[in-house]
């Protein structure tokens, strides 16, 4: 065998064995993730309504949550905005920098459920039961005259409800969904 074939073979294996080496080497940080865990936070909710949980919620329970866990103190007093967005009104969007609300720009009433479940109450989110975040998100839905003042959300209401600007999304990757 000539000396060329040798030595790229032989660094080959070199850096193979260093390789495997080193990956024995590494730290060890951390810990296998079960599917308990990941459960816990797997909490996506589609805008067709897939893997909302069971609960149910009135916009008058909603109102109650609203004062108990303190939203007025960022969205103000029936959410017309504070020192963060308002969620209620639907003032032209006419600009980009037009404020956005549930009324004027949201596509889908299950978003503002996962989001709602995923970010609040500020500053201890995901503390809310599925239940509460059904009430805060029918509460929101009727300020904004998108359901009556007695319709009650769940599972299978709230995947039905029609959204104002429902129409004006593009869907990007509709296959996606």
């Amino acid at each position: 065998m000539s000396m060329r074939r040798i030595v790229p073979t032989a660094l080959l294996a070199l850096v193979l064995a260093l390789g495997t080496a080193h990956a024995a080497d590494t730290p060890k940080l951390g810990k296998p993730i079960s599917e308990a865990d990941i459960k816990t936070w797997d909490i996506t909710i589609l805008p067709d309504g897939t893997n909302l949980p069971p609960g149910r919620g009135t916009p008058a329970e909603g109102a109650k949550v609203y004062v108990e866990k303190g939203c007025a103190a960022c969205h103000g007093e029936n959410a017309k905005g504070a020192t963060n967005m308002a969620l209620v009104g639907k003032p032209p969007i006419d600009r980009i920098e037009a404020p956005k609300t549930i009324a004027n720009f949201w596509a889908n009433a299950t978003t503002l459920y996962d989001s709602i479940r995923r970010s609040m109450p500020w500053p201890t989110p995901r503390t809310l039961s599925d239940s509460e975040t059904y009430a805060l998100t029918a509460y929101i839905l009727s300020l904004n005259k998108i359901i009556g003042e007695n319709d009650a959300m769940d599972a299978e209401t709230l995947p039905k409800v029609q959204m104002p600007n429902r129409d004006n999304f593009i869907i990007r990757f509709p296959e996606r969904l």
